[in-house]
């Protein structure tokens, strides 16, 4: 995950950092590491502290690019803070990059994600993010909640498990097309 989080701020942060004469050249580079990390160890928290369901929601359609998204929003202002105290930028700056950027690369992940030709899968941003465990197992629990009301329930039993994967990975080209189904793919 962390190769995929990089090449999309260095995507993202050419134009809103680096072409941006309020940012001082000398704190690009580390303006650009600051939002991979603000977005990674956000992603973290809010699965340590039991937002599975917020953060299943940010996988969800285009929710990772909508600034009003509670998650967004929240990483946003976390690296909005974090580039004031760590560079010294002003609010209004700071304020200015991470609102640009922080949609622009969560809705670039989620993309990669949902992407068949893209060789980066939910399960690796999840295991990235949780590291494994038992929050993995808590964000595969939400999964199956929200995936009953998205019709991933095959077999009509109330819940979702491996039958259900099993049928549809025989029409969906495997799990990564099950759980594209879940997020929109």
């Amino acid at each position: 995950m962390f190769e995929q989080l990089t090449q999309l701020v260095q995507q993202y942060g050419q134009e809103v950092v680096v072409n941006n004469n309020a940012v001082p050249n000398e704190h690009n580079e580390g303006v650009m590491n600051e939002a991979g990390n603000s977005i990674f160890s956000s992603l973290q928290k809010m699965a340590s502290e039991g937002g599975i369901e917020q953060l299943a929601g940010l996988l969800q359609g285009n929710n990772a690019q909508n600034p009003e998204n509670p998650a967004v929003q929240q990483i946003t202002q976390q690296l909005t803070s974090s580039l004031g105290e760590k560079f010294g930028l002003s609010s209004n700056v700071s304020q200015e990059v991470a609102g640009s950027m922080i949609p622009q690369i969560l809705g670039g992940l989620v993309n990669k994600v949902n992407d068949p030709k893209d060789s980066f899968q939910i399960t690796d941003l999840i295991g990235a993010i949780t590291g494994s465990g038992t929050e993995t197992s808590g964000i595969m629990d939400t999964i199956s909640k929200y995936g009953t009301q998205f019709g991933l329930d095959q077999n009509a039993d109330g819940k979702l498990d491996l039958n259900d994967a099993i049928a549809v990975t025989k029409s969906s080209g495997g799990i990564s097309g099950f759980l594209g189904k879940l997020f929109g793919k």
